[in-house]
């Protein structure tokens, strides 16, 4: 993922305003390493930060059209680009980027061309015209993006939170789906899918369909001109998605550049069921397969690198961004550039073990909607922030804008956990994919349990957390929680001690603004905890916290073996490194 940075229509366009867009701008560079840019146009600024995939010889930014009056600097990839330069044939290319189409689309089409792009994104594009400019951001918001308003006028977007904070009287999100347009001075939404409505779906199941549409999702990620691989974890989707590349890779424009042996990518403590169920699928798939392996203690050492880095105080996102961010350092090490994950599955298919309880269809599928909406603000932004810390990109096949219109037009009576009838969380996705002739996987890994990735990389990884924080946050503390953070308060000690360590880094209202919060089990929504009475007493968004739905993949030997104290106790205590600060 690149990094962008942008400041629009500011009062002060001196030689020390372009010094500090250009400090700013470096708080970025971990997400491109590949090049830096920087456009000056009057009182506007586009800086660019390269992770070059596409094209890395000659698709520098900014990018322009024919005559240079229209700027773009972008973050993304855009699939269809070859087939979007067919429709612009009477426009001349300066380079082979798949994003050189965004600036000729603009000028043929205006500020409606967005729809068009199939593909991940976030650009900012100016009009030299008349100074005017726009800022869009992909449908579900896999690309990261924020934007802020200065005292003197001027807008500013970043794909980080540090490239703006310390600038802004104000700053959020930038919404997925969603256009900003300098001429209205305000935000439309783009991205209009019929399931956005909560309406309920009535199309029947179609194995075929869905497994054609997911097929398509995967093959079209493969457009790349750089060393990639697949993050395998064992589980369905990611093993779904290793299955698929594998299959088809041969004849593809990557294999062409770099064989069409597939490598493979798994992080996990010693002895988790994450390790082991990847290796069987890479010895299945006959992947070359890389088993990276950290310990609770490496974990705990990162994890103010990786607040920093994911910015973020969400427990969950934390608990599961420390070892994605371990093993993305690994896999950059290899040469590596882009990896294709399966984020997304589970809000599609209602996959994660609490929709065990949901109480009938429409409920069921109101809670994907939910969950998908919210994806920008937790699996998004770790798979693409812990990921483009080490200068890689994380592609998400399942977040498909075309496979989720399949998928979400389902009638959700056939997503539905049914155990009397053997249909199991996300059966419609297995069962799409369980081929006699020529299978994908195995059976016991395509039916294989829910296991989320903070739990499957090891159960004593959640468990030392909470160990740790527990030394290092007193109840004292904890009983003027809601005092020192009175918004999103935090419940737990493990949730208070990332709080201390986010509002350290920043420190601004905007930012903790910028987290979601509110009451979620084995990571529901909060309105999904009415699912069950018991559920209010057990808050926790580990999957384990599914009580009488989640099976241990642990046996016991196995599990005790993995005990957190020994290591808990050498930890030092984080008020005993008062002031220390990481740099970006």
């Amino acid at each position: 993922m690149c990094g962008i940075l942008a400041v629009l229509g500011c009062s002060d366009d001196s030689q020390a305003k372009r010094v500090r867009v250009l400090e700013l701008s470096r708080r970025l560079k971990h997400r491109g390493p590949d090049w830096s840019g920087l456009y000056q146009h009057g009182d506007c600024y586009l800086a660019h930060q390269r992770l070059a995939i596409i094209d890395p010889a000659s698709g520098d930014q900014p990018l322009f059209n024919e005559d240079k009056s229209v700027v773009v600097t972008v973050n993304g990839e855009i699939y269809n680009h070859e087939e979007l330069r067919k429709k612009l044939a009477n426009h001349k290319f300066r380079t082979g980027s798949d994003c050189d189409v965004i600036a000729h689309l603009y000028e043929q089409y205006g500020e409606d061309f967005v729809d068009m792009l199939d593909g991940i994104f976030s650009f900012v594009l100016l009009d030299t015209r008349d100074n005017s400019f726009i800022v869009a951001r992909d449908a579900i918001g896999v690309t990261s993006l924020y934007i802020g308003w200065g005292l003197d006028g001027s807008v500013w977007i970043s794909s980080e939170l540090k490239g703006l904070n310390d600038d802004c009287e104000h700053f959020e999100s930038f919404p997925p789906g969603h256009l900003y347009s300098s001429k209205s001075g305000g935000f439309r939404r783009w991205y209009n899918p019929p399931w956005f409505s909560e309406a309920i779906p009535s199309v029947p199941y179609d194995p075929l369909i869905l497994r054609r549409a997911f097929e398509n999702a995967v093959t079209k990620r493969l457009m790349t001109d750089v060393p990639f691989g697949v993050l395998l974890s064992g589980g369905l989707d990611s093993s779904l998605v290793a299955s698929i590349t594998a299959r088809y890779l041969a004849g593809t424009k990557a294999a062409k550049h770099w064989g069409a042996q597939l490598h493979s990518f798994c992080v996990g403590l010693e002895g988790s069921p994450d390790l082991k169920a990847a290796r069987e699928v890479a010895d299945y798939l006959g992947t070359v397969h890389h088993e990276f392996h950290f310990t609770v203690q490496d974990g705990i050492d990162a994890i103010e690198d990786v607040i920093y880095h994911i910015e973020t105080y969400d427990v969950t996102t934390i608990r599961a961004s420390t070892p994605m961010f371990l093993m993305s350092r690994k896999i950059k090490s290899l040469g590596v550039k882009m990896v294709i994950s399966g984020e997304g599955s589970d809000e599609i298919f209602g996959g994660y073990l609490y929709f065990h309880k949901a109480p009938n269809k429409d409920e069921f599928h109101r809670e994907t909607c939910r969950k998908i909406k919210a994806l920008h603000q937790y699996d998004c932004l770790r798979a693409n922030k812990a990921t483009s810390a080490w200068g890689l990109e994380a592609q998400v096949p399942f977040l498909d804008k075309e496979f989720i219109n399949v998928a979400m037009s389902i009638d959700p009576e056939a997503k539905m956990i049914k155990n009397d009838e053997g249909r199991i969380e996300k059966w419609v996705l297995r069962r799409a994919f369980d081929e006699e002739e020529h299978p994908y996987l195995p059976k016991h890994i395509l039916y294989r349990q829910k296991e989320q990735f903070s739990d499957g990389v090891g159960y004593s990884w959640i468990d030392g957390l909470k160990a740790h924080t527990a030394r290092h946050v007193t109840d004292k503390m904890m009983s003027n929680a809601s005092f020192i953070f009175p918004h999103n308060t935090p419940t737990t000690k493990e949730a208070y001690y990332y709080r201390m360590i986010f509002e350290r880094f920043f420190p601004q209202n905007s930012a903790r603004l910028t987290v979601p919060g509110g009451a979620s089990v084995a990571c529901s929504t909060a309105k999904a905890v009415e699912w069950d009475a018991a559920w209010k007493n057990n808050l926790d968004p580990s999957g384990r916290a599914a009580l009488g739905v989640h099976l241990s993949a642990y046996d016991a030997e196995t599990h005790l073996s993995n005990k957190p104290s020994k290591v808990i106790d050498s930890i030092p205590r984080m008020m005993d490194f008062p002031g220390v600060a990481i740099q970006s």
